[in-house]
């Protein structure tokens, strides 16, 4: 997609007000042009060819031809024009979301469930307008991927990877380094395809506990979990309030929830606690509020681990856990679906290794077994 012209959408929801909601937000942001709407998945792709969109947003529950399967035949037949959801806040539209992730959907928007019309065009237009503007960073990033890696040139995604080994070495020989007695992952946009590609690579008898932060609404972090739990050799659950951290499990903050770790009632111990405090950073479940704890209680013993998404939560709550000796991880750029949040780790020296997606499991693992 050329990043001087203007980015191309096609509104795809068999409600009329949705589709009036999101025509109506997307009509108004500079450098998109909306190219018209479609009432369900058939109608949508049958306008494909002609309307040439870059991008659909797309309800997933729709009659004759739903998200899943429109998804399914883009991801076949049109694989460069991107999707971002919009599903209802249930358990069934969590479970739907995490299978529209997998199927290459870029992100998605809660629809909104009451409210007058200006409110709710307010509340997509807060969510998308971000996402827009990710969207087509990573079109134009994986553009100019795709231009460098034709014969003859070297692929872009060479430099990124050539650093890696080096800041690898760094973390995993330090002889003054502490065994991690607990890691912490903070990741957003993207997180739930990566973790499902990372935390399966996790070996059951890791040791230690996992706590999450994956920027997500109520109900679809129950789903990310009940999903990524089928893939995985460690438990992955949804945390639950006063419920003990115990090696070899995964807890994912609950959407919509603060999460932090405290003392336990024999003072020894770590636990969950489940808060209804403010968002931070816009953000809640926020990675900054789960790292302060993780920094606190677990000084010079854990490893935080920063991964795909949009914005900067988790750069302080990180800058504390460094001040505090843990070993930090952040993901590449070449392998982020939104180099945001581990931007700042990655270069400004904060992370102790840059990694692609697929050596972050391993790292972690060292960070847990040294000596």
């Amino acid at each position: 997609m050329n990043s001087n012209k203007p980015l191309r959408v096609l509104v795809v929801d068999d409600t009329v007000l949705y589709r009036k909601i999101v025509s109506d937000v997307l009509a108004a942001i500079p450098g998109v042009e909306l190219v018209g709407t479609a009432h369900n998945g058939k109608a949508a792709i049958s306008k494909l060819a002609s309307l040439k969109p870059d991008l659909l947003t797309l309800d997933i529950e729709m009659p004759e031809m739903n998200g899943l399967e429109v998804l399914g035949h883009i991801q076949q037949h049109a694989p460069h024009i991107g999707a971002i959801m919009l599903s209802t806040l249930t358990q069934e539209g969590g479970a739907m979301t995490m299978k529209a992730l997998e199927l290459g959907a870029f992100d998605f928007i809660p629809k909104p469930q009451s409210g007058t019309m200006a409110e709710n065009r307010k509340k997509v237009a807060d969510a998308i307008v971000p996402m827009l503007h990710a969207f087509r960073r990573r079109s134009k990033v994986m553009g100019v991927t795709r231009s460098i890696a034709r014969p003859g040139k070297p692929a872009a995604t060479a430099l990124p990877r050539k650093a890696a080994p080096t800041t690898r070495r760094r973390l995993l020989s330090s002889a003054n380094r502490s065994r991690s007695e607990i890691i912490a992952i903070g990741i957003s946009t993207g997180g739930p395809n990566a973790l499902a590609k990372m935390l399966p690579m996790i070996p059951k008898d890791i040791g230690v506990p996992i706590v999450i932060v994956q920027h997500m609404p109520p109900m679809f972090t129950q789903s990310l979990a009940n999903s990524l739990s089928g893939k995985c050799k460690i438990t992955v659950r949804e945390a639950k309030q006063g419920e003990p951290i115990l090696p070899n499990t995964a807890l994912i903050a609950p959407g919509g929830k603060q999460m932090k770790i405290v003392a336990g009632a024999d003072g020894k111990s770590r636990v969950v606690k489940i808060t209804d405090d403010p968002p931070e950073n816009s953000c809640k479940p926020s990675v900054d509020y789960l790292f302060r704890s993780v920094a606190d209680h677990y000084v010079g013993r854990a490893t935080g681990v920063i991964m795909t998404g949009m914005g900067s939560d988790g750069t302080q709550g990180l800058k504390l856990m460094k001040q505090n000796g843990a070993s930090i991880i952040a993901q590449d750029e070449a392998t982020c679906v939104v180099f945001g949040m581990p931007k700042e780790a990655a270069e400004t020296g904060l992370a102790d290794a840059v990694l692609p997606l697929h050596q972050i499991a391993d790292a972690i693992v060292k960070t847990v077994r040294i000596g």
